[in-house]
């Protein structure tokens, strides 16, 4: 008897090893087809050291892209997209400015990767104060006259949340048609109590990409809706990197945001993206006659909305960062809370410092998570020796995402400067060609340097191997992040 159980143990034994080899072998060969680089040695690395969870974890996050059903039904959101942009191009009111050969490029390229054209005629507010944004959300809310649309990634069920539930409802009560649509997985802890409370006043409320194991049509964890959007009555609307949370929304830890409060034609392509959204979540196609109505243009400002994700046949949003890093001629600054670039990035950053381009990089030194803090810091060094300067933003979470080329082109947003953003979340992205934007853009970098730590190279070498081990641990996996 102990001489058939020891033939069972060492059949397993065998077996086992026969199956974590199939595994390594077989990830070797499939997981780099249609890959980045990095994201694919990340993946390589967990099947050499924990093949069986490797490949389990694989089959669940490992392709960045949507189920059958929703891939489907982004067909027909991506023709409500084209209709739309359609009617914008063709209205007397959305005018098409001539762009000088500085911006011509980069505004095709964004045309490209997302469709919409570029649009003149907007006035444009950068909003810097947490609460001020809220209360300019608050009032605008309470102008509304026919429909309130936002898109939130994090819909929080505390002092905030609730002023913007009741601003929300009492529109719904003046009849006003008010939708809101949140993330499943940023709201999960409030997503419950935040759509009874909506519903139940008359808001109509959804959630995106529900994640469930009994449902059919269970979304994956890890692809995100990450956008940050409101539009008020097609003619105003918010964009950028809040959520509708309370600033401190963790002990001690402060989020630094900032948005841009638009008004003019662009809403109308923030619209059609929450149409769009809204349809593959809902079903429900919000009617173009009513909601994409057709006004002069309020101000002065040509600007662009990129939207990116899994869902888009290319992934815009890095390619576009890139594009724009490659064409700087003096100046690049760029501020966002997470910065785990891709192969493609760190190459066209240290490429425009070798151009003699100045390359400012505007980090967090807090963060909301230690595993992405730590591969993120494992760049720092790479970094410093090209040339870049980093500062450290010490005060709270600088969560903030946007991006200045040579005082010309502004990019603001949702987006940060991580392969999640770039590949895995959907996304939104203004990109402003104003050289008054940018003046004003300038002046809230010129704030967050100023209030800012310098990185230096020498004192950063000096960190103990043990940390250093730790930070390079974690930039191994740091694509699966």
């Amino acid at each position: 008897m102990p001489y058939l159980n020891q033939n069972i143990i060492d059949i397993f034994s065998i077996g086992y090893v026969i199956a974590e080899w199939t595994i390594r072998i077989a990830m070797l060969i499939v997981v780099p087809l249609r890959r980045p680089p990095g994201s694919a040695r990340g993946w390589l690395v967990a099947a050499l050291f924990i093949p069986i969870p490797a490949l389990i974890l694989y089959l669940l996050i490992g392709r960045p892209t949507y189920p059958r059903w929703r891939r489907k039904r982004f067909t027909k959101a991506r023709q409500m997209l084209a209709i739309a942009t359609d009617e914008i191009n063709h209205s007397e009111f959305c005018s098409r400015p001539v762009l000088p050969d500085t911006y011509a490029s980069a505004s095709k390229l964004v045309e490209n990767l997302g469709q919409f054209p570029i649009m003149g005629g907007n006035k444009v507010n950068l909003l810097a104060d947490y609460d001020g944004v809220i209360d300019e959300l608050v009032a605008d809310i309470n102008r509304a006259r026919h429909h309130v649309h936002i898109l939130t990634y994090i819909f929080a069920n505390d002092r905030t949340g609730s002023k913007i539930i009741e601003a929300l409802k009492n529109a719904a009560e003046r009849g006003v048609e008010c939708r809101v649509l949140i993330d499943a997985l940023g709201s999960r802890r409030w997503s419950r109590d935040i759509i009874d409370q909506l519903t139940s006043g008359g808001v109509q409320a959804a959630r995106a990409l529900p994640v469930t194991f009994l449902r059919r049509r269970s979304a994956r964890a890890d692809l995100r809706n990450h956008r940050k959007i409101a539009i008020i009555d097609s003619s105003h609307g918010f964009i950028g990197s809040q959520n509708i949370i309370d600033a401190q929304y963790a002990p001690g830890l402060f989020n630094r945001e900032l948005v841009v409060h638009v008004a003019g034609p662009v809403v109308l392509e923030m619209q059609a993206v929450f149409a769009a959204d809204w349809f593959l979540e809902t079903g429900q196609v919000l009617d173009e006659a009513t909601f994409f109505q057709h006004r002069h243009g309020a101000g002065s400002t040509t600007a662009q909305l990129l939207p990116s994700g899994p869902d888009y046949p290319v992934a815009g949003a890095g390619r576009l960062v890139v594009a724009l890093i490659y064409s700087a001629r003096r100046r690049i600054v760029i501020t966002t809370p997470y910065f785990i670039p891709d192969v493609a990035l760190v190459q066209a950053l240290e490429t425009a410092v070798m151009r003699g381009v100045e390359v400012i990089l505007i980090l967090s030194r807090a963060s909301d998570s230690q595993l992405v803090g730590l591969a993120q810091r494992s760049y720092y060094e790479q970094m410093l020796r090209a040339g870049i300067a980093i500062y450290l933003y010490p005060d709270g979470l600088l969560h903030a995402k946007h991006i200045m080329i040579d005082e010309l082109i502004c990019v603001i947003g949702s987006t940060n400067i991580d392969i999640r953003s770039f590949q895995l979340n959907a996304e939104a992205s203004l990109i402003l060609y104003d050289e008054k934007v940018a003046n004003m853009l300038e002046a809230e970098q010129d704030k967050n340097i100023a209030a800012s730590d310098r990185l230096n190279r020498e004192s950063w070498d000096q960190r103990p191997r043990p940390v250093k081990l730790v930070e390079n641990i974690a930039r191994l996996v740091s694509p699966l992040l």
